[in-house]
């Protein structure tokens, strides 16, 4: 059970620079298709806030990326983005979606990384205090525990610890959060996790009993500071600076939690 503890700046300037584009496509269609499973179930609309975040940068010749948010009558905010330099060993991709509180289902949260090695996030983001809810604790996680330990000892994973205490409380008990070499079998595994994870989450959501209407104001609001403290505080943001200045990262930053929205929350 192997563990890496080091800066994502450091785990990039550390390493040969070398072209990723095959792994960058590999990821990119890897989540349009989970995307396309969301798309199919949820109805959502593009905000206008992110349409000029749509492409930035000067890539192909350099550094860019893209960063879309959406938001529907079940969906608070999801975002579907990349950033960084593919033709220099580095892209960080994501997957998120933040549900309305009309459910109190985990919310889904998906990161892929080349830096040039592999990574990846994977997890079911708790809407509520495990220790105190147990039963939600048992519907959501226990189920996923095996799977999860399991994985655990697979030796060409190495689990990865953040530097910032932070993120490491955001984690939940069952998130995936690990360095690979990027195989054909270890892509093919993220696959197969990514893929079940993102079926399951749809099932719970269908089969969730609704939230009383007099509890949803106060879960949106625990929500949002949720969500806006995890796109503030992430150590990867560095990235941005490094490649699009500070001015332009936090409009990105922005576009994350949803700090310049028009549409309406659901």
């Amino acid at each position: 059970m192997a563990e890496t503890l080091r800066h994502v700046e450091d785990m990039v300037d550390n390493s040969p620079a070398v072209d990723v584009h095959e792994t960058f496509h590999l990821y990119q269609e890897l989540l349009a298709e989970l995307k396309a499973k969301i798309d199919a179930r949820f109805e959502l609309q593009r905000d206008p806030s992110t349409l000029e975040l749509e492409s930035y940068g000067q890539y192909p010749d350099g550094p860019g990326g893209s960063l879309a948010a959406y938001s529907g009558p079940e969906v608070d905010w999801m975002v579907h983005s990349w950033l960084g330099n593919p033709s220099a060993s580095f892209a960080n991709l994501h997957l998120t979606v933040w549900l309305g509180p009309q459910v109190k289902v985990p919310h889904l949260g998906l990161a892929l990384l080349v830096w040039p090695e592999g990574w990846f996030y994977l997890d079911s983001v708790p809407r509520v205090n495990l220790i105190a809810d147990g039963e939600y604790y048992d519907s959501y996680y226990a189920p996923l525990d095996a799977d999860w330990l399991a994985h655990r000892a697979d030796p060409e994973f190495e689990y990865f610890v953040s530097r910032a205490g932070f993120i490491r409380a955001s984690l939940s008990p069952t998130a995936y959060c690990y360095s690979f070499g990027r195989s054909e079998r270890n892509i093919d595994i993220v696959r197969k996790l990514t893929h079940e994870h993102v079926d399951r989450w749809l099932r719970w959501v269908d089969e969730a009993p609704p939230v009383p209407e007099d509890e949803r104001a106060a879960l949106a609001e625990t929500d949002l500071r949720m969500r806006r403290n995890i796109a503030e505080r992430d150590p990867a943001n560095v990235m941005g600076v490094r490649f699009f200045g500070q001015e332009t990262t936090d409009k990105l930053v922005r576009g994350l939690w949803g700090g310049d929205r028009k549409l309406a929350r659901p």
